[in-house]
């Protein structure tokens, strides 16, 4: 991503961060006008955050900063040996802690002007935060929308390499909205963007928590330090106030430990502040008619279109999110009918085929499980599924996918994701464990087992392609190839005529 910069005058001088961080050495009397974390981002006249990173400490591209105009560098201790007096330097304990908060008060707190909805949970995010901004912009507002898929300002796209952008980015982002004048922000919030402190110096109106399965292991280590990064969102610091799906153990612990004021939502659970009085499924794949109950009595129904389980759970969040953000009730009723799944979320591809042939993000074991089921509703004959697991990521979830594929569907098919720096055949072996039985098969190629599953494709089946969505490449050591399953499934159906 492109840094987005406010256009507007932002300038401060390193006297005035010193003072802001309470931090007593001399500086000249230097002013800069932009901030970045990013050495390919620096312009002239930024101050520079210099991180420590996984494997390699930021400050490690000073010389490139100075070329392109940097002014000076904020980092710690191992940063300043590095930068020595090249250029000036400030130095503090724990630059990645403090960035955040550093560029809030550069940017001027730009979260403070928007009514905004960060939204966690390992699965749903995305479609969630897009209801919620659909339902927003039904009530004729301004929006902003940051997450997996993009970022999104009124309308207009961007890409994003993070679910959830480093500090300074993502506050130069709000800035950019606030000048753009959005009214509402939606967000997705990673697990990592919170233990990493990308969060800070933000403030939302209202949290949202989908639910927890395992995923990111190879981050977190263990479930409980899953959920504990999680609810870090939940704590004033970052929310005035959460509604949270208890519909898991997670979710009720989640529900029960919050220290901000919490409404609870739950599909069935009649109890619960949000939950559907009545849901069912109409015919020829039209959705769910629902009849919805609310806090304060309030009560919504109509048709709401997306298809799965999992998806009303999205959507009851979505509506519970927007209510608490000043949408009526009144409004979502009748404008219910016309939301849609984000890009790459059981997204089909049509070109007058005789089958059923959907993409879909799934990438964790409840994810994969959820998609099959919920292509299984729509399936007459045969659900094929090709699936693979992604290089460098949580290695433990890989047999829990595998099963999850091999249960759900009546042909699977394995095959890469993207493997980025390991070996396929051995994610695949990871995948597969002690070997494929009947129909199953194993195709290391992406596009080739793409193309076995539509040659398997009679009338009335449903080809599923899971795990990369709305992803437009794929990632072959350290190489990102051009690569849209959308496309590669397009290409594979027209090859039949």
């Amino acid at each position: 991503m492109s840094q987005l910069r406010p256009i507007g005058n932002f300038q401060k001088t390193l006297k005035d961060l010193t003072k802001f961080l309470g931090v007593e050495e001399f500086t000249p009397d230097i002013s800069f006008t932009g901030l970045t974390h990013d050495s390919r981002k620096v312009e002239s006249g930024d101050l520079f955050l210099a991180l420590p990173g996984g494997t390699m400490h930021g400050s490690k591209y000073v010389d490139d900063v100075i070329a392109k105009g940097a002014v000076a560098v904020l980092t710690d201790k191992q940063g300043l040996l590095i930068v020595g007096d090249r250029i000036p330097c400030i130095m503090v304990d724990d630059p990645r802690l403090i960035a955040g908060d550093v560029a809030s008060w550069f940017y001027q707190g730009p979260f403070l002007s928007l009514d905004a909805v960060g939204i966690t949970g390992t699965n749903g995010k995305t479609t969630t935060s897009a209801l919620l901004e659909q339902l927003w912009r039904m009530n004729n507002r301004t929006t902003g929308f940051i997450g997996t898929i993009g970022i999104a300002i009124d309308g207009e796209e961007f890409e994003s390499t993070f679910t959830t952008p480093e500090a300074a980015d993502l506050q130069s982002v709000a800035a950019t909205m606030r000048e753009r004048h959005v009214r509402n922000l939606v967000m997705e919030v990673s697990s990592h963007a919170l233990v990493q402190h990308r969060m800070n110096g933000s403030k939302f109106s209202v949290a949202g928590f989908t639910q927890l399965t395992q995923d990111h292991l190879d981050f977190h280590g263990t479930m409980e330090n899953y959920f504990l990064a999680k609810s870090k969102l939940f704590l004033p610091e970052f929310t005035e106030k959460a509604v949270v799906n208890i519909d898991s153990v997670h979710g009720r612990r989640l529900f029960d430990e919050a220290q901000v004021d919490t409404q609870s939502l739950s599909r069935d659970d009649k109890s619960a502040q949000w939950h559907y009085d009545t849901y069912y499924q109409l015919d020829n794949g039209a959705g769910y008619q629902v009849v919805i109950r609310g806090t304060g009595g309030i009560l919504i129904e109509g048709r709401f279109p997306l298809l799965g389980l999992h998806n009303l759970d999205n959507g009851l969040l979505a509506i519970a999110l927007a209510v608490n953000t000043g949408v009526d009730p009144l409004v979502i009723s009748a404008n219910m009918h016309s939301l849609s799944a984000p890009q790459g979320r059981l997204e089909p591809v049509s070109i007058g085929q005789k089958f059923i042939a959907l993409v879909d993000f799934a990438h964790t074991p409840d994810a994969v499980t959820r998609a099959l089921a919920t292509a299984r509703q729509m399936t007459h004959g045969r659900l094929i599924a090709v699936l693979g697991c992604g290089g460098d990521r949580d290695k433990a979830k890989r047999p829990l996918m595998g099963q999850a594929l091999r249960e759900g569907a009546d042909f699977a098919i394995f095959t890469s994701d993207n493997p980025r720096s390991e070996d396929p055949l051995v994610i695949l072996n990871e995948m597969v464990g002690s070997g494929t039985g009947k129909n199953e098969i194993v195709e290391v190629e992406r596009r080739g087992a793409i193309a076995i599953a539509v040659a398997e494709a009679d009338d009335g089946d449903c080809i599923i392609v899971l795990g990369k969505g709305h992803e437009r490449g794929q990632e072959i050591n350290g190489i990102k190839q051009p690569f849209d399953d959308r496309i590669e499934l397009a290409r594979a159906i027209e090859g039949l005529s």
